[in-house]
């Protein structure tokens, strides 16, 4: 019986999310985000995409590769529990696991040709951009759509928390394609559920932006939007 596979990128995503800290803790919280799925050379291959333009989502198979490590615990602290109680790593989708593997579903927005073969357009993604994908498999909705489903711990979706307050002049500063989607990201509070203080300072960088931020309650507001370095 084999005990080790060896798996192949098939795929890099390419998003607007250079660190971890600001990703969404699931895919489709924030529809507006946008992210092109570009094929490796030896998996350019048109035939390998035949038919999926007939489905409106797609299941993505990905590597945590940001979050490897040579051991791992049976229990880990989800970010949704503010971080104060302990479960199992296999009742959450924490990315510390025995194999670093993760599943999202994101919407196809479009199949475009292009020097690198056809790309995938797609929304909603929570990868940083260079992510890793094993495999792309379709959203069949009465397959992988069961209404009667229990969430456990997570049965709510976090939703939106947090006003966002962006000044004028720094709006003006982030391409008008990318706010709706940088308001989205905020809103949802990217901060460790554990940290609460309005005089902290957090930011990321996004879409070649560092924002910077903070909260006071439940309103966030960006202190400044400058060019990323790199």
């Amino acid at each position: 019986m084999y005990q080790d596979f060896t798996m192949h990128t098939i795929a890099r995503i390419h998003t607007d999310f250079t660190t971890k800290f600001g990703v969404p803790r699931q895919s489709g919280l924030v529809g507006a985000l946008e992210a092109t799925v570009v094929f490796e050379p030896e998996y350019r291959n048109a035939d390998a995409l035949r038919g999926l333009e007939g489905f409106s989502h797609l299941w993505l198979v990905w590597v945590f590769n940001q979050a490897i490590r040579s051991d791992w615990s049976p229990t880990v602290r989800p970010p949704r529990l503010g971080g104060n109680q302990r479960m199992g790593v296999f009742a959450t989708r924490s990315p510390f696991r025995p194999n670093p593997i993760a599943l999202s579903c994101v919407e196809l927005a479009g199949i475009e040709q292009t020097e690198q073969g056809a790309v995938l357009r797609v929304r909603g993604a929570d990868l940083m951009d260079g992510t890793p994908i094993l495999d792309i498999k379709p959203y069949i909705p009465y397959a992988d759509c069961k209404i009667d489903a229990q969430g456990g711990f997570a049965a709510a979706p976090a939703g939106e928390t947090l006003e966002v307050v962006i000044p004028e002049d720094m709006l003006e500063r982030i391409p008008p394609d990318r706010r709706e989607a940088l308001r989205g990201v905020l809103a949802q509070d990217p901060r460790p559920h554990y940290q609460n203080d309005p005089e902290r300072v957090y930011g990321f960088g996004f879409a070649g932006l560092e924002v910077k931020f903070s909260v006071d309650g439940t309103v966030l507001t960006v202190l400044s939007v400058e060019k990323g370095h790199g």
